[in-house]
């Protein structure tokens, strides 16, 4: 691999030489932290040569959230003025420094990916749509050329086969604060958001990448072909065009992968969560970012949500969710994962609770709802579109299919000891608790928990209790003395036998 031409050291440095950046963050995932020294030094050859001598280069990893996010915490650590983000990437809008993206040239059979495609559309007969991982953006104009040619060379026209490319949204990424005519990415999304508003739907935009469809066509006419591995984008790829014809090409082992059956038991199992949803009481919202542009407006449609359907909502900041972290709170029935798009489809199999995502639980919180299959991932999209509406719940009672029979969702706003004062309903709500007791046993009759604080009551274990009914001090006990390999009174056994 050229370092020079994987990295783009060239063209990072007249940006930064350009812009007048002198506190310059570099973010290297995991497995690119290896060359970040060489990339550092070849770097500051190129802005030496720019007699560009001010500017401090700071390399960052281990970052909180998903690596393919800009981690505007960690940069502001050091005062950065900007972000050089190297490897895959979501392409989500900042909030407050602007980014360059440098997306890498990962290695690819121009000749065997043509052939793939042109067979493909000979064989099913469909329009193609070809979608991409952005590591493998620098091919695809080859790849366009190199199609023409193969097709005239067999044809005589390429009139039968003119698939449809995907174009990147854009490279730099300015905050909303600061951007302009030349901020791609913000006009897009906003072409995209209106496109959904009015129903016109070609527009598209996932993953970085933008098209459009011609007039009088919709995504249910192409065969979708994606060229990358299978990853987090490719997933939602398959999520959010669960109606299309999927095929995708892996440049790694060179083959067409067309059995796509287990990805898509992903939305069976997204479907199943939604419905553990529905029958939560206390939902835990998790902060998967601090940098994505909107995620504060999604935290607070998603806690007015869960209030209005009668449900207690409690948010946590914790870095990378895992196992071991969300058991800290088992009384939590479900989690929403409030992430950027490649980020937020957490397989929580192994979770106490289940993790959803802002859509699904849109879903299951908007009583009467039914999800025809339309999956949404891009916060723009969520909610631009019509149906993320904050509505009054019914009182009337809901089946859950879960638990096979009909159940009545909680108002917390009928409960009298919900008091205006957030500690004060804490307090009472956990005194109103552990006055309900059996007289036999420390249990609570109550099952069903509708807070934290009744949770914690009706636990069987709550700590030591410091105030017990024997009040005297205990005698004092001597403990052993010695080292473990042989303590004082076992080497005095030792030696009386």
């Amino acid at each position: 691999m050229n370092s020079e031409s994987h990295y783009e050291n060239d063209r990072v440095a007249e940006f930064i030489h350009r812009h007048g950046f002198t506190r310059v963050a570099l973010q290297f995932p995991d497995e690119l932290l290896k060359d970040s020294m060489r990339v550092v030094k070849s770097l500051r050859e190129k802005l030496n040569s720019l007699y560009v001598e001010d500017v401090k280069l700071y390399v960052m990893a281990d970052t909180t959230y998903g690596s393919c996010c800009v981690d505007e915490v960690g940069a502001s650590h050091v005062n950065a003025n900007c972000v050089i983000h190297y490897g895959h990437t979501c392409l989500s809008q900042t909030s407050t420094l602007p980014a360059l993206f440098i997306f890498g040239k990962a290695s690819i059979s121009v000749s065997k990916c043509v052939t793939n495609l042109r067979n493909c559309g000979e064989r099913i007969g469909k329009p193609i749509l070809v979608l991409y991982g952005l590591e493998y953006a620098h091919a695809i104009q080859e790849i366009k050329e190199a199609l023409i040619s193969d097709v005239l060379s067999l044809c005589g026209s390429t009139s039968g086969l003119e698939p449809l490319y995907a174009d990147i949204r854009c490279s730099v990424i300015y905050p909303p604060e600061t951007s302009n005519s030349a901020n791609r990415l913000e006009l897009v999304d906003r072409e995209v958001a209106n496109s959904l508003a009015k129903g016109t739907n070609t527009a598209y935009g996932i993953g970085g990448l933008t098209w459009s469809l011609p007039e009088g066509r919709k995504m249910d006419d192409y065969l979708v072909f994606w060229i990358g591995l299978d990853n987090p984008a490719f997933a939602n790829v398959v999520l959010q065009f669960n109606s299309c014809e999927i095929v995708r090409y892996d440049a790694t082992e060179d083959c067409l992968v067309t059995n796509l059956s287990q990805q898509k038991k992903i939305l069976n199992r997204r479907y199943y969560l939604v419905e553990k949803a529905k029958d939560a009481n206390i939902i835990g919202i998790l902060v998967g970012t601090l940098g994505v542009a909107g995620y504060l407006n999604m935290i607070h449609r998603i806690k007015e949500m869960i209030t209005r359907a009668g449900k207690k909502a409690y948010t946590f900041v914790m870095g990378r969710p895992n196992p071991a972290k969300l058991a800290n709170f088992p009384e939590c029935d479900v989690f929403v994962f409030v992430s950027c798009a490649q980020t937020a489809l957490l397989d929580s199999k192994e979770f106490l609770a289940p993790v959803i995502t802002p859509f699904e639980a849109m879903v299951a919180l908007s009583r009467g709802s039914q999800w025809t299959g339309e999956y949404v991932i891009e916060f723009s999209d969520l909610i631009a579109s019509c149906s993320f509406e904050v509505k009054k719940q019914s009182e009337e009672a809901r089946f859950s299919f879960l638990k096979g029979g009909y159940v009545e969702n909680l108002d917390p706003e009928d409960d009298d000891a919900v008091e205006k004062d957030e500690i004060l309903a804490l307090v009472n709500v956990t005194e109103k608790a552990l006055r309900v007791r059996d007289n036999n046993s420390l249990s609570i009759k109550k099952a069903n928990a509708k807070s934290g604080a009744e949770y914690f009551a009706t636990r069987s274990y709550h700590g030591l209790e410091i105030n017990g009914d024997n009040r005297s001090p205990e005698t004092f006990l001597i403990g052993r003395s010695g080292r473990a390999s042989g303590y004082d009174d076992e080497k005095t056994k030792q030696g009386t036998l």
